[in-house]
């Protein structure tokens, strides 16, 4: 099939999920590029069709994945639909239209041990993608995302996490109703804070234990701060005030991982 006009009203539709409002509304994303579009048929993830630049033909690299016989729709497309549909300035040759899914917090309460991320108010997108792909590289087992943060489907959260987003469960979700759920079950709620008397190399990682981080400004809301369990320090030896919210979470589940399977 090909789509050569920028006016068609499927580009229309597909141009029309850059933003979120529309995003919620169709239930669907986009993805661009030959990585993230490998890496969601690789994942076997939702996908509606895929978008490739006409004079260039598929890309090897995709032919290659969708081999596995995925039933997935392949469009070719002109220059001016690529460009209608992108969120850069140099748009890649290949984009993907992605249904959300419908992701449940439920298993993330019963893992025995389990490395949980949870997100409250954290709203740069670059910070939300980038923790997700630090939570995705030291196997943990989950993201929760509360209200306030950036939305996870959008190009910039999507591009940070550089496929990191169909390796692990990434979970929109109510903090006040699962929150109190992990409590029940025993699991630690741990974040950090800087009148933490105990710091992150000598807390115990190693139990169930799910990783709190707020927002950019406030830190964690009151409600959530309220609910945590153990407040954790990250030692800084020099003059800097504080970490990015992301090298925050980084040190924190590297250590997790240090001790989990290097100690």
């Amino acid at each position: 099939m090909e789509i050569l006009s920028s006016q068609n009203s499927r580009v229309k539709e597909w141009a029309a999920l850059l933003e979120k409002k529309h995003r919620d509304k169709q239930g669907k994303y986009i993805i661009e590029g030959i990585h993230l579009v490998k890496e969601a048929l690789t994942a076997k993830a939702d996908i509606e069709c895929i978008c490739y630049d006409l004079e260039k033909g598929i890309p090897s690299e995709l032919s290659e994945v969708s081999a596995g016989g995925l039933d997935v729709e392949w469009i070719g497309v002109s220059a001016a639909v690529i460009g209608k549909c992108s969120d850069t300035l140099s748009p890649q040759p290949v984009f993907a239209v992605v249904h959300k899914g419908n992701p449940s917090p439920d298993g993330l309460l019963k893992i025995p041990n389990g490395l949980v991320v949870v997100l409250d108010g954290v709203q740069d997108p670059g910070n939300v993608g980038t923790i997700i792909r630090s939570a995705d590289a030291v196997g943990a087992d989950g993201v929760i995302v509360g209200r306030g943060c950036a939305d996870i489907y959008g190009p910039k959260v999507i591009r940070s996490t550089m496929g990191s987003l169909f390796h692990l469960p990434v979970v929109p979700c109510d903090l006040k109703e699962i929150l109190p759920q992990a409590k029940e079950q025993g699991i630690r709620l741990a974040g950090t804070s800087l009148q933490a008397s105990g710091n992150c190399f000598t807390y115990d990682f190693t139990g169930a234990v799910w990783l709190l981080f707020g927002s950019e400004a406030k830190g964690l809301s009151e409600e959530v701060r309220e609910l945590m369990d153990d407040g954790l320090l990250i030692p800084m030896h020099g003059q800097a005030e504080s970490l990015n919210v992301a090298m925050a979470a980084s040190v924190l589940l590297y250590e997790a991982l240090r001790q989990r399977c290097y100690n």
